[in-house]
């Protein structure tokens, strides 16, 4: 089952329009307590990857489920095409004076960084889709560990499971502790089985998967 496609803003319009459709989903799907619960939770935490992100951000968001042996699969896509202005694109990476993005701070911040990415009029293959501007959790989140083109296009996707099983079986210092910690206090971390980001030529998606037990 896939929901109507909701068109969500920067500034929180549609929120309400996306919400109502996770319900309708839960009730098509014979979702109840818990489990409808991480759904609701889980659009609201899509719809906050957006908020302020920059003037004029607009993406599509809707639901989708799919069968299998073990349960439900439940995903909550957040779609967005190309189109940043100049100045905007000017303000999606924001490398303060210590080399660092200081704006990738939590789950949520990285991810939301990912999306600011998406959205520049760049050649993705010639600029590493942004990547190289940023700290190493990118890599981290990677297939393999590494960033593939073939022309513009990007092979693979940033994955949350990924970027965890990096976290878990790096060295122990303090960034991997900050790190650890950040993925202990994350509401997505927690609920979703994974996060992945597509940064494609045209668009840039994020998908967030659950599966929820029959």
């Amino acid at each position: 089952m896939i929901t109507d496609k909701i068109t969500v803003t920067g500034d929180l319009k549609g929120k309400e329009q996306a919400l109502a459709a996770a319900e309708k989903f839960c009730d098509y799907n014979g979702i109840t307590g818990k489990s409808a619960m991480y759904v609701r939770l889980l659009t609201e935490e899509a719809i906050g990857m957006i908020h302020g992100i920059m003037d004029n951000f607009s993406g599509e968001l809707w639901l989708e489920s799919e069968k299998a042996e073990s349960g439900l699969i439940c995903r909550v896509h957040l779609k967005n095409p190309k189109g940043a202005t100049e100045s905007q694109e000017n303000k999606l990476l924001s490398v303060s004076s210590t080399g660092r993005n200081e704006s990738a701070k939590g789950i949520i911040g990285k991810i939301r960084e990912l999306i600011r990415i998406g959205t520049q009029n760049t050649d993705l293959a010639s600029e590493n889709a942004g990547l190289g501007t940023l700290d190493n959790w990118v890599s981290m989140g990677l297939p393999h560990g590494e960033a593939r083109f073939i022309d513009d296009y990007y092979v693979g996707y940033w994955s949350l499971v990924n970027y965890r099983d990096s976290v878990e079986t790096s060295p122990k210092d303090e960034t991997s502790k900050e790190a650890y910690d950040e993925l202990e206090r994350s509401i997505i971390a927690k609920l979703s089985d994974d996060v992945k980001v597509w940064l494609r030529s045209d668009y840039t998606e994020v998908v967030i998967e659950k599966q929820l037990l029959s």
